[in-house]
């Protein structure tokens, strides 16, 4: 089966692949029923931000090596950067819509400066949002709008008005995604637990002297999620970042370690995998208000 290959550096290379339409050369509304080619086995590159709500079950999306839980009425996201894989099944006509928007639209709006804040542009397998049919019907709507927009005679107000609507589509997508978060609660709660059981084998084990601290990746890597979803994830439930998870176990291993052992700091800080015990000194006052020794030596007199 040929694989075609796409550098989607602009939005027009998206429509001239798929047959469709050019409205504006920063930003289109897609709906893949209008499309004049069908593509069936291709990887893209992203140059542009991407966003699609798939209505049928028209072949897989790869990203990686897994592949995305994408079935009817679920949206995915693509920012630039990112490389996926499509195969649409035999003689299937592809049912989607969506928008493609390049980050020079959103330059000097308030969405440019809040693009990074849409965590969602970087989930991945697994991780597609799945609408309700209110919550499809929303979002239809604001596709809608900003088609409506594009068809507009471009006039001074254009890219603010453009930018605001996808704006809009993007906080109903987080909207939705809290949503999700609390709907999947009980799998939410089994990576929770997988993390917090990762965390003690990590500190258990000789990896903090030979890898060093363990970064989100690392655990995000090991739930099979994406940095971004994972700590979103684990915000949703806990109410702390991955990270501040990871401080923690290292404060508490650190208290264990300098009242239960004579290791003096500078052993301690290399076992939890700090490479100068100076840095090791600046975590430990930052959280518990004292530096290691001051910490020992106030414990053991009371």
């Amino acid at each position: 089966m040929k694989t075609d290959m796409i550098q989607m550096d602009s939005v027009d290379v998206y429509d001239q692949y798929f047959g469709l339409e050019t409205l504006h050369p920063l930003v289109n509304v897609i709906d893949l029923a209008e499309a004049t080619r069908f593509p069936t086995h291709f990887i893209i590159n992203y140059g542009v931000y991407a966003l699609f709500l798939k209505d049928t079950k028209c072949g897989d999306i790869r990203y990686g090596r897994q592949t995305y839980d994408y079935q009817d009425g679920t949206i995915v996201s693509f920012a630039p950067g990112q490389v996926a894989e499509t195969e649409i099944l035999e003689g299937v006509k592809p049912q989607a819509k969506g928008i493609l928007f390049h980050p020079d639209l959103i330059k000097g709006t308030s969405l440019g400066q809040e693009i990074k804040s849409y965590s969602f542009f970087s989930y991945s397998s697994r991780e597609a949002l799945h609408l309700s049919e209110e919550e499809r019907d929303i979002i239809l709507d604001c596709l809608k709008k900003i088609k409506l927009e594009l068809l507009h005679p471009i006039d001074k107000l254009s890219k603010r008005l453009i930018a605001r609507n996808i704006q809009l589509l993007l906080d109903y997508c987080m909207r939705f995604y809290n949503r999700q978060f609390v709907t999947r609660t009980n799998a939410n709660l089994d990576v929770l637990s997988k993390f917090e059981s990762l965390l003690d084998d990590y500190f258990q084990s000789d990896k903090p002297q030979t890898v060093g601290i363990p970064t989100v990746r690392y655990f995000a890597e090991r739930v099979f999620l994406s940095p971004n979803y994972f700590g979103d994830l684990i915000k949703k439930e806990t109410g702390k970042t991955p990270q501040e998870y990871i401080q923690g176990k290292i404060i508490d291993t650190a208290k264990e370690m300098l009242l239960g052992t004579d290791k003096t700091v500078s052993q301690i800080a290399y076992e939890l995998g700090f490479q100068y015990s100076q840095h090791f000194n600046r975590v430990f006052k930052k959280h518990i208000g004292q530096s290691p020794n001051e910490y020992r030596k106030m414990q053991m007199v009371q």
